[in-house]
């Protein structure tokens, strides 16, 4: 059992983009930026209990932060994970409510 505080700490943010709208469209993924220590287990439990669907398959990418200069002064943007979520046919999630 995933408690609610679990949830909120697993699942940083919805990523919406242009790639993640044809990904919605054609196989029913979703993308989630989620936190660097959450497993796959945690991600779809975490969905499945906040949206109340059914989650066939969870990929997980970790995203390594580009070096930035700003005024001569180089940067390291930070590093952050995120996760492809296949819901079953017939499911979906709006992402863009607001709550």
């Amino acid at each position: 059992m995933i408690t609610n505080e679990k949830i909120f700490s697993v699942l940083r943010a919805p990523r919406v983009s242009e790639k993640t709208a044809r990904l919605q469209e054609l196989t029913n993924q979703y993308v989630f930026e989620i936190a660097t220590t959450a497993t796959k287990a945690d991600v779809k439990a975490a969905v499945e209990k906040l949206f109340d669907v059914k989650v066939e398959a969870v990929n997980v990418v970790n995203v390594k932060g580009k070096n930035k200069s700003f005024r001569n002064r180089t940067g390291r943007r930070g590093s952050w994970r995120k996760a492809y979520v296949r819901l079953a046919d017939g499911q979906a999630i709006d992402v863009t409510a607001k709550a």
